[in-house]
């Protein structure tokens, strides 16, 4: 239905069943009309028109209606009249109430009809389609619907996340994997005690194409290796090898009259992320370790007096020529001297 100003010729018509003494003292009383200005538009449900301060609208003026706040306007309908021979052009209501434009997702985004569209009234329904490193779930609606509260109803989760290959075990290490090996989640490598971790040290599960992969490569634990083992004087080492790696050990073995002092077996150990071998022995001779030589006495010398006995005892007499026997006797302590002299002692009893 036509919202425009009526025509002085359409008023006439409703003025003619008026007595004429009325509507002659009518037509005194009317303004003359400005001849081809169709004055103010009509009025617009839910907008207004954007008259740009004129008061005057002569023939070919234009003028563009806004609708209201929380109104938007209906696609496809004229939100503008133009005047032509004093009257303006027809118009319909072009405002109604919409949702907002479609929430963004974080996997899926609107399907290219929904795009560029901002008119979304009470029932109107929009559809998602998964974005990369998602794949559709089947049992859940991937649309939306805008409800009479004007707000759009709670979205399903009806894309899930791709997964990134499994990798396997890491040979002489660790994979780390924190949630999961889905797309958007990082790995972590490690290498055993020992060995050396070769490459990234971490992987993230990301889009490769139309799928998803991992960012980087399997890394290598390799074992640490030791540089040669050191060499000692008097010595040679036993189960010499070209390379030497974490865990490996050599012997040492001394030369013919030489001691060794340490462990024999040394180890290719870790320290500070490379090979380090652990303490080597020595190899010592005799002259290395001297013998204290035992504390030697001076000789001690005891007179023991003699005693004249009767002839019958010829024995003693001989023993006792001279008067005075003198024993001396080497010793090398207190000990023996005491026992030394009560053993002559004893000899007279």
């Amino acid at each position: 239905m036509s919202l425009a100003r009526p025509s002085a010729l359409a008023v006439l018509r409703l003025l003619g069943g008026l007595s004429p003494p009325l509507l002659l003292l009518l037509l005194l009383l009317r303004p003359p009309a400005v001849r081809g200005d169709c004055g103010l538009p009509a009025a617009v449900p839910n907008a207004q028109p954007d008259l740009r301060n004129l008061t005057s609208f002569p023939d070919g003026s234009e003028v563009t209606y806004r609708c209201d706040e929380s109104f938007v306007k209906i696609p496809g309908k004229p939100d503008s009249v133009v005047c032509a021979d004093s009257e303006w052009s027809d118009i319909e209501e072009f405002c109604n109430r919409s949702c907002d434009v479609p929430p963004r997702l974080l996997f899926a985004s609107l399907k290219k009809t929904y795009s560029n569209q901002n008119y979304f009234p009470v029932g109107s329904t929009v559809e998602y389609e998964c974005r990369l490193g998602y794949r559709r779930d089947p049992t859940q609606l991937g649309k939306i619907t805008c409800l009479k509260s004007l707000e759009w109803s709670e979205p399903a989760e009806f894309c899930e996340k791709k997964s990134c290959p499994n990798l396997g075990d890491l040979v002489n290490g660790h994979i780390n994997i924190t949630t999961d090996i889905l797309f958007g989640s990082t790995i972590y490598f490690s290498c055993d005690i020992g060995y050396l971790l070769v490459g990234s040290s971490s992987s993230y599960c990301q889009i490769t194409g139309d799928t998803v992969g991992w960012s980087d490569r399997f890394p290598l634990c390799v074992a640490i290796q030791c540089p040669d083992p050191p060499r000692i004087a008097n010595g040679i080492i036993l189960r010499e090898s070209d390379t030497y790696v974490y865990n490996q050990f050599v012997t040492y073995k001394c030369s013919q009259g030489f001691t060794l002092v340490g462990e024999p077996n040394v180890y290719c150990t870790v320290k500070d992320g490379g090979g380090e071998w652990t303490s080597a022995p020595q190899c010592k001779g005799e002259s290395a370790h001297p013998k204290v030589p035992p504390t030697v006495q001076k000789p001690t010398t005891v007179n023991v007096p003699t005693t004249e006995t009767p002839s019958t005892t010829q024995k003693s007499t001989k023993a006792m020529t001279s008067g005075t026997t003198k024993i001396t006797k080497i010793i090398y302590g207190h000990t023996c001297i005491t026992l030394t002299i009560l053993l002559v002692i004893l000899q007279f009893c």
